[in-house]
């Protein structure tokens, strides 16, 4: 058996648990491949089947990840083109998605290894981005992105959202929404936000989207700051494609784009957004038994 630990060495407290899970792991004969989260690549490209990282040449059979959300989502774009199940201990400050470190780390480690533990399989997104001069066939039908004429592929993984955001200027975004290929909204504002069920607590909610459950596969479309009185979240099918269309060359060249809270940077202009569900699900392994409306109370309300 092989495991990958992602430990977050920013935090103090990380260390002697890291110590302390790769002693036990070692006396359990397991081989153990541990990273520092800052290690991992900011974001995950889905490009044209491009080689896995080197490290996972060899199978994984499970991540443990050393640290708060965000060292999970670093974690879940590094392994998105396998399927590893991530059991997340908290050691950050939300810790949402992560697993309590109070019931200690060789207990939780241990119940993953045992299979004492609830699986969830969470959706994710698939984003494909469109710069000008692009070739922009088979957007809709589930193929890859066709071949842009820098030969460069654009497709990245997020676990929680793709948000589309005014830039460095300030400037305001006009931009618009599609559903599926049937145009929903055309609206001017700070930008607008892709999520996940699993996103729908994070960058979503603060916009003021619903909470929504994490077993649910479609996505939640959420504008920020919206220049209307009329804008509102949608909330889709789970085979529903989202295109955010920016409208005029000023919010094409100044729009920002997020995947997971990691800019995304490109030698041209952004014509458009492209997003879907995933086709792969990230599991996530759970050692307690609060539910999601549970958690969600005590951390939100």
């Amino acid at each position: 058996m092989r495991v990958l630990v992602v430990v977050n060495k920013a935090n103090a407290n990380t260390l002697d648990a890291s110590l302390l899970l790769s002693t036990y792991l070692s006396s359990q004969g397991i081989d153990c491949l541990m990273l520092d989260s800052m290690e991992l690549p900011a974001y995950a490209s889905l490009d044209g089947g491009a080689p896995l990282d080197e490290r996972l040449a060899n199978p994984i059979d499970l991540a443990i990840v050393l640290g708060g959300d965000g060292t999970i989502l670093r974690t879940a774009r590094f392994v998105s083109g396998i399927d590893v199940p991530i059991m997340g201990i908290n050691f950050g400050h939300l810790g949402f998605l992560a697993n309590s470190s109070e019931p200690g780390v060789i207990a939780v480690v241990a119940a993953a290894l045992s299979g004492d533990v609830v699986a969830e399989r969470r959706a994710n997104l698939r984003i494909d981005v469109v710069c000008e001069g692009d070739e922009e066939e088979n957007l809709l039908d589930g193929d890859r992105l066709a071949q842009p004429v820098d030969g460069e592929f654009r497709s990245y993984f997020a676990l929680n959202e793709l948000a589309v955001a005014r830039g460095a200027s300030g400037r305001i975004v006009d931009f618009s929404v599609e559903l599926s290929g049937d145009h929903v909204a055309s609206m001017r504002g700070d930008g607008v936000v892709v999520s996940t069920a699993t996103g729908s607590t994070a960058y979503a909610l603060s916009a003021g989207g619903p909470l929504v459950a994490p077993g649910y596969r479609g996505l939640v479309v959420v504008p920020l700051a919206p220049h209307t009185l009329r804008s509102r979240a949608i909330v889709t099918e789970q085979h529903d494609v989202v295109e955010i269309v920016l409208a005029g060359e000023a919010s094409r060249c100044e729009a920002a784009l997020f995947a997971d809270g990691e800019a995304l940077a490109f030698d041209r202009p952004v014509a458009r957004v492209i997003v879907r569900k995933g086709d792969r699900p990230t599991t996530l392994l759970r050692y307690q038994q609060e539910s999601f409306y549970a958690q969600a109370s005590r951390v939100f309300f």
